[in-house]
C-alpha cells in the first residue's frame, strides 16, 4: 500500500504533516493529563509510587510509562513510513511531547540530571507551581492529588501552592 499522503496536493501535504504534528503533540497533554489522574494515581499507582518518594535511584518504575509512550511512538513512525504516513507525523507529535516532558518535567524540575535552573516568573514558574502543588498534595495511595498536566499548568496552583506551604510552616 503506498503512502497516503503522496496523492494530495504539494501545499496541503505540508499543512496536513504540521497540523498532524500540531495536534498529537498538544493532545497529548490532555491524553498525559487523564493517564496521570486515572491510572498511575490510581490501579496504576504500584508504578508510579516511586515518583513521589525521595529516591536516589537513577531509574523507577515510573519510567516505564515513558517507555510505553516512546514505543508509542516508534510504532507509528514506522507505520506512517511504509503504510500510512500521516500516522509517521502523529508520532513525531507524541515523540515532541516526550522530549518536552523529559526536560520539563525529568530535567528541569525533578533534577534528574543536576542543574540549577529554578524560575523566578511566568510559564515556567507556573509549571513549577503547579507541580509542587501536585506533589504536595498527593497522599500515600495516589489520590486526592491535584495539577495532573505536565506541560501545561493552570495559574490557580500558584496562590494554592503558596497558601499551602504558609500552612506548614505556621
Amino acid at each position: 500500500m503506498s503512502i497516503l499522503l503522496n496523492y494530495l496536493p504539494f501545499p496541503y501535504v505540508i499543512i496536513v504533516s504540521i497540523a498532524a504534528v500540531v495536534f498529537a503533540a498538544m493532545g497529548m497533554e490532555a491524553v498525559a493529563w487523564s493517564l496521570h489522574k486515572y491510572v498511575m494515581h490510581q490501579f496504576g499507582w504500584v508504578l508510579h509510587e516511586d515518583h513521589h518518594r525521595p529516591s536516589k535511584s537513577r531509574f523507577q518504575k515510573n519510567d516505564m510509562y515513558a517507555i510505553f509512550f516512546a514505543i508509542l511512538s516508534i510504532i507509528l513512525i514506522i507505520i506512517g513510513i511504509r503504510i500510512y504516513g500521516l500516522l509517521f507525523w502523529l508520532g513525531i507529535g507524541v515523540t515532541l511531547y516526550g522530549i518536552g516532558y523529559v526536560v520539563f518535567h525529568d530535567i528541569l524540575f525533578h533534577k534528574r540530571i543536576k542543574n540549577n535552573y529554578h524560575p523566578k516568573k511566568g510559564y515556567m514558574k507556573r509549571i513549577f507551581n503547579a507541580h509542587t502543588y501536585h506533589h504536595v498534595t498527593t497522599n500515600k495511595k495516589g489520590s486526592h492529588g491535584q495539577a495532573y498536566g505536565f506541560i501545561y499548568a493552570s495559574k490557580k496552583y500558584t496562590p494554592l501552592l503558596q497558601d499551602l506551604l504558609a500552612k506548614k510552616n505556621k
